[in-house]
Formats: structure tokens, sequence, C-alpha cells
């Protein structure tokens, strides 16, 4: 039930439109939750029937003008009721360590080449992230929302560097084994 508090959180940020909150959603939030485009538009009908958000009404009625939307209070209810909910840890379902666990029954073969690529995937994920934090939390940005936003951005770089460090690691466990 996450997409429709991933809107309202971007709809508290700014009023938007359906094709905003999709251009928002590929720029930041995608990197945490992903929505597809009709997904988006999907849930912003849901949570409009259900009354937690509005479209704004048009300054000149138009046909076809695209609607801009804004959180209603029952909206904003939702969503701080949802960040004080308690929910457990998601287990990690990861291809990648199913297919190292079947490599120990049917050997290595093309192993390492996927280990290294998904190494340079998440090295370039890391340097992105890196570039947004130098970019957009520049030292004395120091606004809660601000803090809160770095902090999330921060989780993704530490997934990141974990990542890219064990890969280096499994990549050298596995030529090493293709070398024995």
């Amino acid at each position: 039930m996450s997409l429709p508090h991933a809107i309202l959180t971007a709809l508290l940020e700014k009023p938007s439109s359906g094709l905003e909150l999709a251009r928002h959603f590929d720029r930041s939030i995608r990197y945490f939750w992903s929505a597809t485009h009709q997904q988006i538009y999907r849930e912003l009908g849901r949570l409009e029937d259900a009354g937690l958000i509005r479209a704004l009404p048009a300054a000149q009625p138009a046909r076809g003008q695209r609607k801009e939307y804004e959180v209603l209070p029952a909206g904003r209810a939702e969503l701080t009721a949802w960040v004080a909910a308690t929910e457990d840890p998601k287990p990690i379902r990861d291809p990648l360590l199913l297919r190292l666990r079947a490599a120990a029954v049917v050997g290595t073969d093309g192993l390492a080449a996927e280990l290294r690529r998904h190494l340079e995937l998440h090295e370039r994920q890391l340097a992105q992230y890196a570039e947004i934090e130098r970019r957009d939390f520049p030292p004395g940005r120091g606004a809660d929302e601000d803090r809160l936003r770095h902090l999330v951005l921060r989780a993704g770089i530490e997934l990141e560097t974990f990542w890219a460090q064990w890969l280096g690691e499994a990549v050298a466990e596995v030529e090493e084994m293709g070398r024995l």
C-alpha cells in the first residue's frame, strides 16, 4: 500500500498534475519506490474517489486540460497515520543471491561476468547518488525536510556502497574458484 502514500507525500511537497507526479517519480522517488505512469494515474483516481485528494479548480475551463491535485485533510491524516504505523522489514528477495546459491550445486560458469556486470551497475548508481548529494545537499542545508530527504539519500548511498564492496568480494571469490 505504499504507492498511495508515495503520491500523497509528493502532493504534499507540491500540488501537481499526473504528468508532473510521474516526472517527480522519475527524478527522485523511483530510487526507492517505482511506479509506472499508468499506476500513478490509476492511483490518483482511487485517492480522489476515497476523498484523500482533489483536483484543483482550473483557472479557465478547457477541454483536455490537465488536472492538478492537492491533498485534502483526510489524505494528510492517512499519511500521518501511515508514517506512525509499525511495519516489519521485508526479507531480501534478490535473484542474484539465489543464483549464487544455485551455483554451489551446478557450478559457476558465466557467473563472474554477471557479478562484474552487477558491480558496474551498483558503482554507477553510487556515483549518481554521490552527484545528487553534492548538488542537492551542500553543507549548511539544515531544514528538517532537507535533513530527512538527505537521510533517505544516505540510505541509498550506504546500500550501494555495501553492494559494490560485497560484489567486489564475490567476483574475487568466484574467479578464484574458477582457477582451482
